[in-house]
């Protein structure tokens, strides 16, 4: 008898979890502001609102097709090229704050980057998939996967998009660490990342300022280090049970886009130290289900694609809430789910429906 196809129940709750948490607390981080900019308290609650639902719809979809799917190369090959060609085409868009990230079709911003992340996964799983078991043969495995991954990241780096290049070479990393790559290879990585980095940061005046102000926001409190001060604030007068909700005074004009990127600070003053703990418990929980599905995957597509996935989900959430705590400089990285915005939602609900869909078919034994 055929075994009952079952997902994965504590991973799907934690994902709800974060989701229906994101609708409470967009709005009350964004009600002034929206008032303020559009006279409409409620008009980032209505657009997550909206993206939260599709973004649902699409968890529901993902998690009944079957994942063995995207391995067929045909299917891997045109999720490569329409990512080439959106991260292209963005380029020659007119600048939105500076940048050059996003799609605009119908008043609604689309970040291709965001898409990016799951094409390098797919396509960086369904390469070891059949090599490998000669992974450290350079020219056969890992050039392909590195001229793919190069060849993204550098089109997000030319955005400019740093964290997100970076997320991206951490999630391959993952992938090809856990596939078994040799020690010698990760060692020299790491000597050529260093130098790499610092002339990313140091060439550019915007990283550059970041990073001073992160390591001393003190000397410019006005000024680079004016959103890390009043992040730390927030968290800060927290205190254990926070002051409730709605009750925040660092989202009212003191924290810069309390809504996106700082949205970890606002819960942490609004549910204290209790509520703040409670998302990190829901992050915790998708990370531990997300390697159990991994450790019980039944075949090397999925289990990489299920490591890809959680590293996605788990760096993100990682760097967000450090840099909130002012543990990392500001990346502009998205809290997953959490945050406002619709390509990290969407992204990271498409995620978690393949990776719902790979616990199904997951063996019964550990």
């Amino acid at each position: 008898m055929a075994r009952k196809l079952k997902s994965d129940k504590p991973l799907f709750l934690a994902t709800m979890a974060l989701l229906f948490s994101s609708l409470v607390m967009v709005y009350s981080a964004s009600a002034a502001i929206a008032m303020d900019r559009f006279s409409q308290p409620y008009y980032f609650l209505f657009r997550q609102m909206m993206w939260a639902l599709l973004g649902g719809c699409l968890l529901a979809l993902v998690m009944r097709i079957d994942y063995r799917l995207l391995r067929k190369p045909f299917i891997v090959l045109a999720i490569l090229s329409v990512t080439f060609l959106m991260l292209i085409a963005v380029l020659f868009g007119p600048p939105i704050n500076g940048t050059r990230r996003w799609f605009g079709i119908a008043g609604f911003g689309i970040q291709p980057s965001e898409f990016a992340k799951i094409a390098v996964i797919i396509f960086t799983a369904a390469i070891l998939e059949h090599r490998m078991d000669r992974l450290n043969e350079l020219s056969y495995s890992l050039l392909p996967i590195g001229l793919v991954t190069g060849g993204i990241a550098g089109l997000v780096l030319l955005g400019p998009d740093f964290s997100t290049a970076f997320t991206m070479f951490v999630i391959v990393g993952a992938i090809v660490f856990s596939a078994g790559l040799s020690y010698r290879y990760l060692i020299g990585l790491a000597l050529v990342s260093i130098p790499t980095i610092y002339f990313v940061i140091a060439t550019s005046d915007y990283r550059r300022r970041r990073f001073l102000g992160f390591l001393d926001p003190w000397a410019d409190p006005l000024g680079d280090g004016y959103q890390i001060m009043q992040s730390l604030i927030a968290v800060g007068t927290g205190g254990l049970f926070g002051k409730g909700l709605m009750g925040g005074v660092q989202k009212l004009f003191y924290l810069p886009e309390p809504h996106t990127d700082f949205i970890y600070a606002v819960i942490a003053e609004e549910t204290g130290l209790v509520g703040a703990t409670l998302v990190l418990l829901c992050f915790v929980m998708i990370v531990w289900r997300g390697l159990r599905v991994t450790l019980r995957a039944p075949d090397r597509f999925g289990a990489f694609v299920a490591i890809g996935i959680t590293t996605m989900i788990a760096s993100q959430a990682f760097m967000n809430i450090s840099v909130v705590l002012s543990l990392m400089p500001t990346t502009g990285l998205p809290l997953p789910f959490l945050s406002s915005g619709g390509s990290s939602l969407l992204v990271s609900s498409v995620a978690m429906g393949i990776l719902l869909n790979i616990s199904q078919h997951a063996s019964v034994e550990t």
